[in-house]
């Protein structure tokens, strides 16, 4: 089975992902999700791992499913058709409830699954030159799997037009939709998500697991008592964890928490190895 997900671990715990098919403008098949379903659970269970960054190799992002598999799909049980639509299902929900903090980093085309690749990340920054389709509806078909992380992404507003219209839209309208967070000359890309990276690193891994299970819990949610009682027992619960008191202590004593420091820049003190 050939590598159609990629992924590398850097000295700072960084894991960059990378769809691997190209020359189909990382299309994803049912091998390219399996594999890449595995490879961020791997990363999730890999205690290295601060970040993970998620990207296609060549000129373009994803183009989403697979074309010559889709053809070949028409003619599958509706068993069988199930079964591949549930293994992209979870592709997406594992990517997007990895505890470890997730960026897309898009460069070229994202269409229809890739856009949910996308909106499944928890940021988003792309080259001003990306443009993006939901293009399922030209095909007569829907935006089944994706549609939660879209939604939730650009609201129901936006996605009933670009749901709808199948419209090629640019990186400045993904910008003011909300599908993405930063735009930038694509020369300035790999810095900018440095940049964000260097964020995510000065801020506690625990707490950022937390921040990841609380936003869905609190998304749309009716402010009332048993929400207000919910957050109330969140914060109590981890005021007194190692990471919050190791982070309120760094903070009186005016320096930087243990988590803080990149491994690439920590050394060994004098005289230990």
């Amino acid at each position: 089975m050939s590598k159609k997900v990629l992924s590398q671990i850097d000295a700072d715990g960084n894991a960059t992902v990378m769809l691997n098919r190209p020359d189909v403008h990382n299309a994803f098949d049912p091998e390219m999700v399996d594999q890449l379903t595995a490879t961020l659970k791997q990363l999730e269970a890999d205690s290295r791992v601060r970040a993970v960054v998620l990207t296609g190799a060549g000129k373009n992002f994803c183009a989403g499913a697979d074309i010559e598999h889709m053809k070949r799909s028409a003619k599958f049980s509706r068993a069988q058709n199930l079964e591949n639509a549930r293994a992209t299902a979870m592709m997406l929900h594992t990517l997007y409830g990895l505890e470890k903090p997730t960026i897309a980093c898009v460069r070229g085309a994202a269409r229809g699954g890739g856009v949910g690749l996308v909106a499944a990340c928890d940021i988003a920054i792309a080259a001003r030159e990306a443009t993006f389709r939901l293009s399922e509806v030209k095909l007569g078909i829907i935006p089944a799997m994706i549609s939660p992380y879209v939604v939730a992404a650009i609201g129901r507003r936006h996605s009933h037009r670009f749901m709808l219209s199948g419209e090629e839209f640019d990186s400045a309208e993904a910008f003011r939709i909300g599908l993405v967070h930063d735009i930038c000359e694509e020369p300035e890309l790999n810095g900018l998500v440095g940049r964000m990276l260097a964020h995510l690193y000065s801020s506690g891994p625990a707490a950022v697991a937390a921040i990841k299970k609380l936003i869905p819990e609190v998304a749309g949610a009716r402010v009332d008592g048993d929400l207000m009682e919910k957050v109330s027992q969140r914060i109590a619960e981890i005021r007194v964890t190692p990471e919050a008191q190791e982070g309120l202590s760094a903070f009186l004593e005016k320096r930087k928490a243990s988590w803080v420091a990149p491994a690439s820049e920590k050394k060994a003190k004098p005289g230990k190895k």
